[in-house]
């Protein structure tokens, strides 16, 4: 005699799909009514990352005219369209920001206005002609940062050039960056005169905290000097500076 499975009843499988969905709801109703932690009264939502404030120049928008970089740090030299307000950025974004004295002393700056030295101190130029652009007609700013400890930091002493020529060298070797300022021999006359722009010129070299070093002797003329424009001297190249 062959044998057939027995069929559930259909109301059976009925009551077990009802008490399934039943369960299932239950769960979700205890999930929804579970209690929530609640934000203590007075305490702060996180906040959100900081934006870096963007870096102005003159009022607008800055442009970069040049970049360095020095011991591994990064070093932007920013200006606005005009070339009447510069600033000095040193490290990653944000970095430290410098705004450069000489542009309001009506320099010209160039892609070529940007110069560091790397050493015991890093250091940075930031150079820029002013005058009429004859040979005998322009002077130059220089204005200098110096890194120490990871921390840099502006003078705020300009440095002028009336023959023209500034240069940023370790001309003591000692592992420390000097200023080279070329300027003309004049005497008793006023600089910028034409007695005085007739005069020789001669290579003036500071420290990086101002103190003159020495100077060198005479020159007819800037381009004389070894290396220029980027002026490269030694210790004996220099001697006591004339008296004014």
């Amino acid at each position: 005699m062959r044998t057939t499975a027995a069929r559930t009843p259909r109301s059976a499988l009925l009551t077990a799909v009802l008490a399934a969905v039943v369960t299932l709801g239950a769960i979700g109703a205890v999930f929804a009514l579970r209690p929530r932690p609640e934000v203590p009264s007075g305490a702060a939502e996180p906040a959100a990352a900081p934006v870096a404030p963007a870096v102005t120049c003159g009022g607008g928008p800055c442009r970069q005219l040049a970049a360095v970089t020095v011991g591994g740090t990064p070093v932007v030299l920013l200006t606005d369209t005009s070339g009447g307000s510069a600033r000095l950025r040193v490290g990653p974004e944000p970095g430290t920001v410098f705004e450069l004295a000489i542009a309001q002393l009506g320099v010209r700056l160039d892609q070529n206005s940007l110069r560091c030295v790397d050493g015991a101190a890093p250091a940075c130029l930031v150079r820029g002609d002013v005058g009429d652009d004859s040979d005998d007609g322009t002077a130059a700013y220089g204005e200098l940062l110096v890194g120490s400890g990871g921390v840099w930091r502006d003078p705020g002493k300009p440095y002028y050039a009336d023959a023209g020529t500034l240069s940023l060298y370790d001309v003591t070797a000692d592992g420390r960056a000097d200023v080279i300022v070329v300027r003309h021999d004049c005497g008793g006359a006023a600089s910028g005169t034409p007695k005085c722009e007739a005069s020789p010129v001669l290579g003036e070299v500071y420290d990086l905290t101002g103190k003159s070093v020495g100077c060198t002797r005479r020159y007819t003329a800037p381009s004389d000097l070894r290396g220029w424009p980027d002026i490269r001297l030694t210790r004996a190249d220099l001697r006591p500076c004339p008296t004014s």
